[in-house]
Formats: structure tokens, sequence, C-alpha cells
């Protein structure tokens, strides 16, 4: 059984920009549902609206994987999903380990789309003596005095951050010290790490602060517009009324 210790995807030697890259998970669920609804084939605007790009964008993402569909076809959808999860390095087995088995680790652990998306859920680990041995999705908690070992057991070369902010950069560098490459950070801090060690960042209150601003600007243009009209009224009237000197407008603007 493949670990996911000596292969590696081939998107950088290939040379795919990394937003195609960002995008090919995109592609992969819509055609994953696609598949489960047993539609063969798909055009490329069908499939573009279901993952939410435009179809110029994801021609041009599938030319980089040398799929360009068949004109008045569409793409095989059951190819397709082979493809970009060969791309992805999906067609493995990934083993994974979740460090910090709080409630936002535990759901993680109960996440059920792991098993289906190329990853197992080799580890629970926390550093709460009282929660070794606990199982958790069915998996027992084990102390983080055992993290090296574990990984090197599982070969792990993924690891997931589910821990409280101060203790995530400790548990990062030796995650990375026991041979782990890749690092999943949930923890609201930013890591440092070495060279050829990549890391994606999950902050849930950075994305709520995102969708607060784009809630405010709306709400502010929803406001805007309701109001256009009294300025525009009132632009009026100060045009027609004059000052006691005939000249000047009654009402001065600020």
């Amino acid at each position: 059984m493949a670990t996911g210790r000596t292969h590696r995807p081939a998107t950088r030697s290939r040379g795919i920009p990394e937003a195609t890259v960002a995008r090919l998970p995109l592609y992969l669920r819509a055609l994953t549902a696609l598949s489960e609804r047993s539609v063969p084939t798909v055009s490329s605007e069908e499939l573009a609206a279901a993952a939410g790009v435009n179809s110029a964008k994801l021609r041009k993402d599938f030319s980089y994987l040398g799929s360009y569909g068949t004109r008045g076809v569409g793409y095989d959808v059951e190819y397709l999903v082979y493809q970009i999860s060969r791309e992805l390095g999906l067609t493995q087995d990934w083993p994974v380990v979740i460090v910090g088995i709080g409630n936002l680790g535990a759901a993680l652990a109960n996440y059920g789309g792991f098993a289906s998306r190329g990853f197992r859920v080799a580890s629970l680990i926390d550093a709460d003596p009282a929660m070794a041995g606990k199982p958790v999705a069915g998996i027992p908690v084990q102390h983080t005095d055992e993290l090296e070992k574990i990984i090197k057991d599982n070969g792990v070369s993924i690891g997931v951050i589910a821990t409280p902010a101060g203790a995530a950069q400790q548990v990062c560098d030796r995650l990375v010290a026991a041979g782990v490459t890749s690092i999943l950070n949930f923890a609201p801090t930013v890591l440092t790490v070495p060279d050829g060690v990549d890391v994606r960042k999950v902050d849930l209150s950075i994305e709520l602060q995102i969708l607060a601003f784009h809630e405010q600007r709306k709400a502010g243009e929803e406001a805007a517009a309701g109001d256009g009209a009294a300025p525009a009224a009132a632009a009026r009237k100060e045009s027609t009324e004059q000052g006691p000197d005939g000249d000047v407008p009654a009402v001065m603007p600020a």
C-alpha cells in the first residue's frame, strides 16, 4: 500500500500553475457528483457552472492536464475524475494525523469525506493525558509523547493541526522534524516552516470577517440606492433658492 512518503503529486514538475491546482478539487467535486448520478459526459459550460468558474478558464485549466474534450460531446466524466484524482495524488492512500482533539479536531475526525477522497486518518493525537485511549470516530486518541513514533510507523507526510494557537508552532516543529512535509493548519496563528514544507491555513474567523466586509458593503450600497432620490431633489431645490443678495444659495454646501 502506498503511504505517500515516496509518491508526490506531479503538478509542480509538470508546470501546472498554483491557481489551476487550487481549482482542481472544485472540478473533482462537481465531476464526482455527476458520476454518482451516472452522467457519462459533460460540456465545459455545464461543468464550469457547477464548479463556479467560467468555461474559458476551465478549458485552460484542463489543457494543462492534456484533456481537451470532444467537440459536440464534451468531457468524459469518469476519465476526468481519474485524471484529476491522479494529478492531485488521490489514487493512493494518504495517511493523515490530526493533532489537537478538541471540538474542532473531533469534528474533523468524524468527517466522512476523507476516506472517499484518498485520505486515511492514521491517528488522533492530543496533549491531554485524560484523552489517551478514548475513542473519537472509532479511533483511540494517542498522547503527543508518541507523535514521532506514530508518524514513522504510519509513513505520515500530512499533518493537521487543530490545537490552540499557543501550542501550534511547537507541534508544527515536531511534525516537520519527524518527517511531515505538508501541514493543514486550523490554529489561529501563522506557522514558520523550512523550505520544502507546504502549509495550508484555514482560519474560520478570517473567512467570517471577509463575509462581514461584503455584507457591510452590500448594506451600504442598498442604503445609497434608497437615498439617491433625496439628494437629487435637495440639489434641485438648492439651485432655485437664493439668498438675500440674490446670488448666494440659501443652503450653503458643507
